[in-house]
């Protein structure tokens, strides 16, 4: 990973004991938020103070976002921001060098190494690090290829999301149209 990336860096948290850190209108994301979709808005923000009071840094957009620590299935995740933000210290951010390797593409081949990626994990938690991501393997097509693979990749993806967004109003739907048949057929005229 190192070889296609301009910067790899790692986040920071302002205290939290520090009200004004917080609310501010820089985006600041947290590896909760990391969860396989490009992200456009961050559910935190800090200040500037904030940001030069910690580790935390810009982040140019379009950058492949992977979380390294984090409960249960957050660690090995990947996105992509689509805004300039910051993250904490439990993201790695990769600004891929566009002469080397298409962002979208190393995006994808970060989703499908998820598992790989999480057994490599060190200590107690099994947390990764930067020096794990940095040197993860990655093979590297012609540019030309990456950008097909990855475009075919986005439009499976998108159609897949399309159809898990429709299936809760289909399944709810299919729930009413059973309760529907249900009563009609189990209502039956008193005999008299």
């Amino acid at each position: 990973m190192n070889d296609i990336c301009l910067n790899v860096s790692s986040g920071g948290t302002p205290l939290s004991t520090r009200a004004e850190y917080y609310g501010g209108d820089i985006p600041w994301l947290r590896t909760q938020e990391v969860d396989y979709a490009d992200i456009c808005s961050t559910s935190a923000s800090i200040t500037e103070e904030g940001l030069r009071n910690s580790s935390a840094k810009w982040v140019s957009e379009n950058s492949v976002i992977v979380a390294i620590s984090g409960a249960g299935v957050t660690r090995g995740r990947a996105a992509v921001n689509k805004i300039p933000l910051t993250t904490n210290q439990h993201c790695c951010n990769l600004e891929i060098d566009p002469e080397q390797a298409y962002f979208r593409y190393v995006y994808h081949w970060l989703v499908n190494q998820y598992e790989d990626l999480r057994s490599r994990g060190q200590g107690n938690r099994s947390d990764l690090n930067i020096g794990i991501i940095k040197s993860y393997p990655i093979p590297v097509p012609p540019r030309d290829e990456q950008i097909r693979i990855a475009n075919i990749l986005d439009k499976f993806d998108a159609l897949v999301n399309e159809i898990s967004g429709g299936l809760p109003a289909e399944i709810s739907a299919r729930r009413q149209q059973y309760a529907h048949y249900r009563d009609r057929l189990l209502t039956f005229k008193e005999a008299t």
